[in-house]
């Protein structure tokens, strides 16, 4: 549950209310207090009749105040009153400003206010705004003077209940970031060269934040370059990665659900010509357009099985924005190791959450280029079948090579001879039985928690912050569970999964996904023969909160159900 909800206007109060935790603080405008929800025209019909459905059970006016009231009679929530057009209008006379100059300054009262509830010294909000508003003086000046305003003001009516202590961690610096800025950088330190997008919803922004740092310099500058090109659509997007690469670059292309559908074909071009391409693949809500604003695990199994035929493809996802990052840079390595496509399966909560990570450590970080050849002779063979991972050599190399999309010989040249389909067909399949040797299970899926736990959540991508700080809450109410965070899907680490569900029967093993068929589980049981019934499931397109996820653990294991569906969250 949340803690603090600051409300900018009366359509927040009404909408996030049940999110708020019975004993938090309750941010809004005071000038509002006797809005009813029916005057607000961008609610949706359906939520403002559950809302009204539940005023009435609660006997309410459909007010702000009497929804407030409420609120604060229930419990020990506080009010935290502040009467915005005041506030704005002491803005407006100290820097001689009108009206409507003033009006753009309302989230900077929000910000005061939790840094009065939070016990934030000015130092360091003067610090935040410089950060934010650069040389702007102006801005500064004005957001800063709005800010210890209403901080001063809320200190002095509620004091600082979460005042923030000094940080006691030794490491001084840390990385606030968005999951699409980290996997940016980790495509940059990766040593990325070519990247291609079409404009997508929630893909674009890791895009635009490398464009901002495309480098067009040479060599003679210390920099390689990086070119960033925005695509007529999606199949050109893969198609250009796809070419890029071949030229021996590292390329890869971002995408999100109805962009990769169009990407298949392409991909399956790219498994046929064993081309080491990265896609990262953001999820949303499908299908088709589904909720394009909206997040969700619906994808791994579309990107499992994506493009016909049978071919190796790598399928890594990650669970929070440190392993985004370290991801990003091994979906590379992979890629021109075994000289396959490597899909990054990435959801919206990521993509689009800003949190603080350890600056990376670069000591960790390795670039393999795999097997290359930069002077191929004459009877150079692209496709050698001597190797299960043939020696790449890029086009302009002087080598003669033939790429098409058909089934071919060592040279690339086209053939249908059955017993070289065999040998070119197990070739690249093989390449998912190497990995797999080559691959530590550890790195590959984890497991957090005590070893004598009595139940386990099984589950992937953004589900994992959810589960762990859900198993911290329910380990003091005497629940004692585990997580197995499964990251990296093709090759699958099967016997180490194996190992972990044999400790637990099968009424205490649950999937925990933003899906409707538990599709992680779904694999799970393909690989290991091991059957997951239980499942705690969402698909509204909000997050996981983790009281819900309390709640439906106990259901599960208290009494009996086998299936829990998440709805919280407007």
């Amino acid at each position: 549950m949340v803690q603090i909800i600051g409300a900018m206007d009366a359509e927040t109060v009404f909408t996030h209310y049940e999110e708020l935790e019975k004993t938090g603080y309750l941010i809004w405008d005071s000038s509002s207090a006797k809005k009813p929800i029916s005057a607000i025209p961008s609610m949706t019909p359906q939520l403002k009749k559950r809302i009204l459905d539940r005023f009435q059970e609660m006997e309410l006016d459909g007010t702000v105040s009497s929804l407030v009231d409420h609120l604060v009679s229930r419990g020990s929530l506080i009010s935290v009153e502040l009467d915005f057009p005041s506030i704005l209008a002491s803005l407006t006379e100290k820097f001689s400003l009108i009206p409507e100059q003033a009006s753009r300054y309302v989230s900077s009262i929000l910000f005061g206010a939790v840094a009065g509830l939070a016990g934030i010294d000015e130092e360091s909000l003067q610090s935040s705004i410089v950060n934010r508003f650069g040389d702007r003086r102006t801005l500064v000046e004005h957001n800063m003077y709005l800010v210890k305003q209403v901080s001063d003001l809320v200190k002095n009516m509620h004091g600082s209940p979460y005042q923030l202590e000094p940080s006691t961690i030794a490491q001084k610096e840390f990385l606030a970031a968005s999951g699409n800025d980290v996997i940016a950088m980790g495509k940059i330190v990766a040593g990325l060269r070519y990247q291609s997008y079409y404009p997508i919803t929630p893909a674009a922004d890791e895009s635009f934040f490398i464009e901002s740092h495309e480098s067009l310099g040479g060599q003679e500058d210390g920099l390689g370059s990086i070119v960033i090109l925005q695509t007529e659509d999606e199949l050109a997007a893969i198609n250009s990665a796809i070419g890029a690469a071949l030229t021996g670059v590292r390329s890869a292309t971002a995408t999100s659900g109805p962009g990769f559908s169009l990407m298949v074909e392409g991909l399956g071009w790219a498994g046929m010509n064993e081309v080491p391409l990265v896609v990262t693949y953001y999820q949303r809500s499908g299908p088709s357009t589904g909720q394009a604003t909206r997040g969700s695990q619906e994808d791994l199994l579309s990107a499992l099985f994506a493009s016909h035929g049978e071919f190796t493809k790598f399928l890594i996802a990650s669970g929070d924005h440190e392993e985004a990052f370290y991801d990003s840079v091994e979906a590379f390595n992979l890629a021109e190791k075994y000289n396959v496509p490597v899909i990054h399966l990435v959801d919206k909560f990521l993509a689009n959450s800003v949190a603080s990570m350890p600056i990376p450590d670069f000591s960790k970080i390795r670039i393999e280029r795999g097997a290359t050849i930069e002077h191929p002779g004459v009877d150079y063979r692209r496709f050698d079948l001597g190797n299960t991972v043939s020696e790449r050599a890029a086009l302009g190399s002087g080598a003669v090579i033939e790429y098409n999309g058909v089934e071919h010989d060592e040279y690339g040249q086209t053939t249908e001879d059955p017993v070289n389909r065999i040998m070119m067909y197990e070739k690249r399949m093989k390449k998912l039985e190497l990995a797999d040797l080559e691959i530590p299970p550890e790195s590959r899926a984890t497991l957090y928690g005590p070893e004598e736990a009595d139940f386990l959540l099984v589950g992937w991508g953004y589900a994992k912050m959810v589960a762990l700080e859900a198993l911290n809450q329910l380990r003091k109410e005497g629940y004692l569970g585990c997580y197995l965070h499964l990251r990296m899907f093709s090759p699958f680490p099967t016997e180490y999964v194996k190992s972990i569900l044999n400790r637990f029967s099968a009424s205490r093993i649950i999937a925990l996904e933003h899906n409707y068929l538990a599709q992680a589980s779904m694999i799970t049981s393909m690989h290991t023969l091991m059957h997951i019934d239980r499942s705690i499931v969402k698909y509204t397109g909000r997050p996981m909160y983790v009281r819900e996820v309390e709640e439906a653990v106990k259901k599960i294991l208290k009494d009996g159900l086998t299936k829990v569906v998440l709805s919280h969250g407007a």
